[in-house]
């Protein structure tokens, strides 16, 4: 009977350590968010390790995580770098329990492998981004080595018979309480400090009034625009824009406090400007389809927005820059953001005549948070991952030669323009419409050549033209419908585009690395 119960009593304290180490854990985040809130809410070890994680990632990984979480793979990463640290933290507290400094050490390696993180973030300014982690690593430590003292203390070494061997209960749960509740407290300190800072952003965002635009967009012709059940609309909302980047949590940048500076090769007039300074100046309005380079065939990170900003061909120019075409040394322009993402764009491209822009605006409000507020770089005919470049607070004039942005050195191509594609959005995969008339119809786009036709094919039939939809630049995609008449069984519908070079969509698969994504997209429905 004593044995059974010593046995109890080792199981019980056992999962108490596991307790220990979960609750020293707590701690140890609760104390770096706060200690992250003062210093900078990107350096707190969740997001810096997040961001290294990110950084790290193979780019066919990265893009399996696009395909397969969408706009949730971040929250995907952060709830796996939580489930991980549990899973460490109830290790390292079943491992104090028999080794009470091991134990403890092992907290101070995790706040280590934090602040490595924070200071290798590529927008890391300051030694001071490894305070949240240090800080964080000490408190957990503590944490942990007196709630592993609470179960340690043995009578039986002061010579009392093995039956009556028993530790502090007490005294264990009056010290887990303490730094259970001290811990939440310390979280929702740091939070609410974190928040402030945002709510500065989100402010100077609400006070935003976008001037009117000296050059507005061309209106939509009222053939552009196809009212089909299962049709993405013309124009997509803010909310339902596609949004793909690196940022584990948000910029958040007041928009009082934005500078942009625009410096390197061939810029004679350095310039430095604020959110106002583009206000002030010609502002443009213009639709325009942008497409991510990780968008598979017949995929969704493709939309159309009407935005609003500054010529950046002007700015260059301003700044004394030229085109490489023109004798310019710079081939390359280089936009970095506040949170260290580098993209580059061939200079030549954003000083042909096209529509680049340094946006403010989208779809006739001050740019949303998650796409880039205050500004952000739009160029039609680009993948975003050489252009789009959002939260933009740097642009740097170098060459292709001197320096290799994020992508590239991720294996991603240098220069990338749209390839030509089309994407039938209804009738949806492994639909079931009834017998007669089907109406097959989605959108293509080639931007900075338009599409001239677009056809489809029902199984191994001969291609049949479909009707296309109004253009309304050839910088936006331009919908597309076929009527079918549909007979019972499955069938697999294909759909390809020409653009207005007379480039017909390639049939040739390729996956999105290095350059984008091609081949014919296909659905297969089943008719009854």
């Amino acid at each position: 009977m004593m044995g059974v119960t010593i046995k109890r009593t080792a199981i019980t304290r056992g999962a108490l350590a596991g307790v220990s180490g979960l609750l020293a854990g707590f701690a140890s985040l609760a104390a770096a968010e706060l200690v992250a809130a003062a210093v900078r809410p990107e350096a707190g070890p969740i997001t810096a390790v997040g961001g290294a994680a990110i950084d790290l990632t193979p780019a066919p990984v990265k893009d399996w995580a696009i395909r397969s979480f969408g706009t949730n793979d971040k929250l995907v990463l952060q709830l796996g770098i939580v489930s991980v640290l549990v899973l460490l933290a109830l290790a390292l507290g079943m491992l104090a329990l028999r080794h009470r400094r091991v134990g403890a050490a092992g907290v101070l390696v995790f706040g280590a492998v934090g602040s490595v993180a924070a200071l290798s973030r590529p927008d890391s300014e300051s030694w001071t981004d490894a305070l949240p982690s240090v800080c964080g690593a000490v408190i957990g430590t503590a944490v942990l080595y007196l709630l592993i003292g609470a179960l340690s203390t043995d009578r039986a070494a002061a010579g009392e018979s093995p039956s009556d061997s028993r530790w502090d209960r007490r005294g264990f749960l009056l010290a887990a309480s303490a730094a259970a509740v001290a811990s939440a407290g310390v979280g929702a300190l740091g939070r609410s400090l974190t928040g402030r800072h945002g709510m500065d952003a989100v402010a100077s965002r609400g006070a935003v009034r976008l001037p009117p635009p000296a050059s507005t967009a061309a209106a939509i012709p009222s053939g552009a625009r196809l009212h089909l059940r299962g049709m993405k609309p013309f124009t997509t909302p803010n909310k339902d824009f596609y949004r793909v980047d690196t940022a584990l949590v948000v910029p958040k940048v007041d928009a009082m406090d934005w500078r942009l500076r625009l410096h390197g090769k061939g810029v004679r007039r350095p310039l430095s400007l604020t959110f106002q300074d583009l206000l002030d100046r010609e502002l443009i309005e213009r639709d325009i389809t942008l497409t991510c380079v990780s968008n598979e065939v017949g995929g969704p990170y493709v939309g159309n927005a009407r935005w609003i900003g500054v010529r950046l061909a002007d700015l260059l120019r301003e700044a004394g820059v030229k085109p490489p075409s023109k004798g310019g040394p710079a081939d390359q322009l280089v936009a970095r953001s506040v949170d260290g993402m580098t993209l580059g764009s061939p200079v030549d491209d954003i000083m042909d005549g096209r529509d680049a822009l340094l946006a403010v605006g989208m779809n006739g409000e001050p740019l949303p948070l998650d796409h880039g507020f205050p500004v952000r770089m739009v160029v039609p005919g680009l993948y975003g991952f050489v252009s789009a470049c959002k939260w933009i607070e740097d642009i740097e004039l170098t060459t292709f030669d001197d320096y290799d942005p994020y992508w590239v050195k991720r294996g991603w191509a240098r220069r990338a323009p749209i390839k030509t594609q089309s994407r039938i959005d209804t009738p949806k995969p492994f639909a079931r419409p009834k017998s007669g008339t089907v109406m097959v119809a989605g959108v293509a786009w080639a931007q900075r050549r338009g599409i001239d036709r677009v056809e489809v094919r029902i199984d191994d039939g001969p291609w049949r033209q479909a009707d296309l939809a109004a253009q309304h630049t050839i910088d936006t995609w331009r919908q597309w419908s076929l009527p079918w008449k549909a007979t019972a069984g499955s069938h697999t519908l294909t759909v390809r585009a020409m653009d207005r070079d007379g480039e017909i969509q390639t049939q040739r698969r390729a996956k999105t690395v290095p350059d984008g994504a091609s081949g014919w997209h296909s659905v297969v429905v089943i008719v009854e």
